[in-house]
């Protein structure tokens, strides 16, 4: 009987889907990388969140790897060549919480053009500023789009109600790639006309520090950023020369550069300097890499999980 080990926790509907079609489940979300991969030789599925490093070796030890599952949409924790070298499926379920991201950078964006954080901590402690606190509207602003997969397509489909223009910029997608409502443009395009700019990349070693000091001044307009795929496509640093300068106005960032792979929290109990100074700023909105973290979403990434492997 074929055998999957969790290694991360995600909603028991997977776990039942799965026995239902004849897989035996084991847990384990303590074991360290060498213990885990003592046991690898057992199992023919793995189901994952960010715990534990997939490489080459891991792989290698896993001689009976049919599938890697990732509950979640990023696979940088995978190594895909590895992967393709052992005849390893790997799976991904970032249908399952585009939804979810393309909501939150929406309500992001809102909160910031609204100064609701700031607005609200003030009227709980009997402060009354409304001029002070006059806000934003995103209708009529040119909000570009750097990365037009899933997340990035749901990002857009939720800005058309707000009669913003759309602009798209994705070098691996041929022409076509977007619905009629989204611009398809060059990236240079994307930054002389840009107010608004949303990440939505994998993270590689092309796209490490994407947003970095060089970008920044590449760019026309003084803009906005919202970042809700991985902490390491913003350079800290040059964001807050950004912000103090006012060339960025200001940066809604659910994801930190200095965050732990395990996705539980940031690398040291002592902020760098640089995130010191971005978590002093009333222009910046953080969230602790909750994008993609809803109750339905919970959910649904088992349901794309369960369906994908038993189409396998």
């Amino acid at each position: 009987m074929s055998k999957v080990l969790f290694l991360d926790s995600v909603h028991p509907l997977l776990e039942d889907e799965l026995i239902k079609i004849g897989y035996t489940c084991d847990h384990d979300y303590q074991s360290d990388y060498s213990t885990i991969l003592n046991k690898l030789p057992e199992y023919s599925g793995i189901v994952i969140r960010s715990r534990i490093p997939v490489d080459r070796a891991f792989m290698e030890a896993g001689s009976n790897l049919k599938f890697i599952a990732r509950s979640g949409a990023g696979l940088e924790n995978i190594d895909l060549e590895a992967a393709v070298d052992h005849n390893i499926e790997v799976i991904s379920a970032a249908e399952g919480n585009m939804g979810a991201v393309a909501e939150h950078c929406v309500g992001m964006l809102l909160a910031l053009f609204n100064k609701m954080i700031t607005a609200d901590g003030e009227v709980r402690a009997g402060v009354w500023q409304r001029e002070e606190n006059r806000g934003l509207e995103l209708e009529g602003k040119t909000v570009g789009i750097i990365g037009f997969g899933r997340m990035g397509r749901a990002f857009a489909q939720r800005l058309r109600g707000f009669d913003c223009t759309i602009l798209s910029y994705d070098k691996y997608l041929e022409p076509g790639y977007s619905p009629s409502y989204v611009e398809e443009v060059e990236l240079e395009s994307l930054k002389a006309r840009a107010e608004v700019i949303s990440i939505h990349l994998p993270l590689s070693k092309e796209t490490e520090h994407y947003v970095d000091r060089a970008i920044v001044e590449e760019i026309a307009n003084p803009f906005f950023l919202i970042n809700t795929a991985r902490g390491k496509h913003v350079n800290t640093a040059d964001l807050v020369d950004g912000l103090k300068s006012g060339k960025i106005r200001g940066a809604c960032l659910d994801v930190l550069e200095y965050e732990k792979k395990s996705l539980q929290g940031l690398e040291s109990a002592d902020f760098p300097e640089p995130l010191q100074e971005l978590v002093k700023m009333k222009n910046v909105v953080l969230s602790p890499h909750v994008a993609g973290w809803t109750v339905e979403s919970y959910i649904k990434l088992s349901k794309v999980l369960a369906e994908k492997i038993k189409n396998l």
